[in-house]
C-alpha cells in the first residue's frame, strides 16, 4: 500500500485552516500533518514534520504567501499549492506565485459556503498526489534572450498547465526577439491567461499576445490560446492563420493541447515542433501521437526527469536545462 502524501496547511485564518484541512482529509491517500498560521510557524513545522506538499495562503499579514513561497523555493524547494480569495483582480499575484514555482493556485472557498469545496476537491486531490513527485528546483536567475536565429520555417506548438508557468518563463525568457512563431495552450484558472500574457510579455524579448480568430502567425510572436468556449488550431503552413473552433472539449479540456498539436502536425508535418510540459495521459498524449505520425518533432516529459525528443520511431533524451537550446536548434538553419 502506497504511503500517504503528507500535507502542511498554512493560512492565517483558523476557519480556513479547518475548511481546507477538512477538504484534504476527504481525499484518499492524503494526510494533513500540520496546520500553521503563518510563515514563522510553518518553518518549524516543515523542519519537524517533513511534509511532501504545502498549501499556502497568498494573502497573509506579516510575511505574505508570495514572500514565503520565494523563500521556500530559494532555500528548500518543494511542491506548493497556493490558495487565493482573489480571482481576476489578483491575476498578477497568482501568475507571480506560479512563476516562482508554485504548481497551482486555487480559489479559496468562501467561509459562508463550505459546499464550494466540493467543486475543487477533485482538482485538489489530483494536484496533491501529483505534487508529491513533481520536480522542484530553486528559481534560476532570469534567462537572457538568445542571439537572433536564422529561422528555418518550423512552427512551435507548446502545451502545459499552471505547473508549467515557471518553465515557460525560463524558456521564453531565453527566446530571441525573432523567435520561431510559437502557439501555446496552457490550462490555467479562470481569468489568468490575460495575466500570464501581460506579465510574460513584460519580461521576454518576443511579442506575447492572446490568439484571436484569423490572426496571422508571424515570427517573433508567442500566441496564447484564450480561455472560453473555443479550441485554437493552425489552418495551414507556411503562411498560416490561427482559427478558433467552437467544438466540444477534448479529454475534458477546451482549448485542447491535443487538438492544437494534431492540427499543427496536419498543416506542417516535419516543419512542426511540439513541446509538452506535462504528463500527456489526458490532454496532450493524443496530439503527440499525431505529431509523430506526421513526421513532426516532439518533446515530452521523461519519467526520470528531463524530456524525450522523438521523431517517428527515433527518440533521444534531453536534459531539462538543455530543452530551450534543443528547441531553438531544431528551428534554426
Amino acid at each position: 500500500m502506497a504511503a500517504s502524501t503528507k500535507v502542511l496547511v498554512v493560512d492565517d485564518s483558523l476557519t480556513m485552516r479547518a475548511l481546507i484541512s477538512g477538504a484534504l482529509e476527504r481525499i484518499p491517500g492524503v494526510e494533513v500533518v500540520g496546520l500553521a498560521d503563518g510563515a514563522e510557524e510553518a518553518r518549524s513545522m516543515v523542519a519537524s514534520l517533513k511534509p511532501h506538499v504545502i498549501t499556502l495562503d497568498v494573502e497573509m499579514p506579516g510575511m505574505s504567501g508570495i514572500e514565503y513561497l520565494a523563500e521556500i523555493m530559494e532555500s528548500k524547494p518543494m511542491p506548493v499549492i497556493m490558495f487565493s480569495t482573489r480571482t481576476t483582480d489578483g491575476a498578477g499575484e497568482t501568475i507571480e506565485a506560479l512563476r516562482l514555482g508554485a504548481i497551482d493556485c486555487l480559489p479559496k472557498p468562501r467561509v459562508a459556503a463550505p459546499a464550494e469545496l466540493d467543486a475543487i476537491i477533485a482538482k485538489l486531490g489530483k494536484r496533491i498526489k501529483s505534487a508529491r513527485n513533481a520536480p522542484t528546483k530553486a528559481k534560476a536567475p532570469a534567462a537572457k534572450a538568445a542571439a537572433p536565429i536564422n529561422w528555418n520555417g518550423r512552427l512551435i506548438v507548446l502545451g502545459g498547465d499552471a505547473s508549467s508557468t515557471a518553465s515557460m518563463f525560463d524558456m521564453f525568457g531565453a527566446f530571441p526577439a525573432n523567435c520561431p512563431p510559437t502557439i501555446v495552450v496552457q490550462h490555467l484558472g479562470p481569468g489568468l491567461v490575460e495575466g500570464m500574457v501581460e506579465k510574460l510579455g513584460s519580461q521576454v524579448a518576443p511579442k506575447v499576445v492572446v490568439a484571436t480568430d484569423g490572426m496571422a502567425i508571424k515570427q517573433g510572436t508567442i500566441y496564447f490560446a484564450p480561455q472560453g468556449d473555443h479550441h485554437v488550431v493552425v489552418d495551414a503552413w507556411p503562411s498560416g492563420k490561427l482559427r478558433l473552433l467552437a467544438r466540444d472539449p477534448v479529454a475534458g479540456e477546451r482549448p485542447s493541447i491535443s487538438l492544437l498539436f494534431a492540427a499543427a502536425a496536419k498543416a506542417a508535418g516535419a516543419n512542426a515542433v511540439g513541446v509538452l510540459m506535462i504528463d500527456g495521459s489526458e490532454d496532450g498524449g493524443g496530439g503527440l501521437k499525431a505529431m509523430l505520425g506526421a513526421g513532426s518533432y516532439a518533446f515530452s516529459p521523461a519519467e526520470n526527469g528531463g524530456h524525450t525528443l522523438a521523431r517517428g520511431m527515433v527518440a533521444q533524451p534531453v536534459a531539462s536545462d538543455a530543452l530551450t537550446a534543443s528547441v531553438l536548434k531544431l528551428c534554426s538553419k
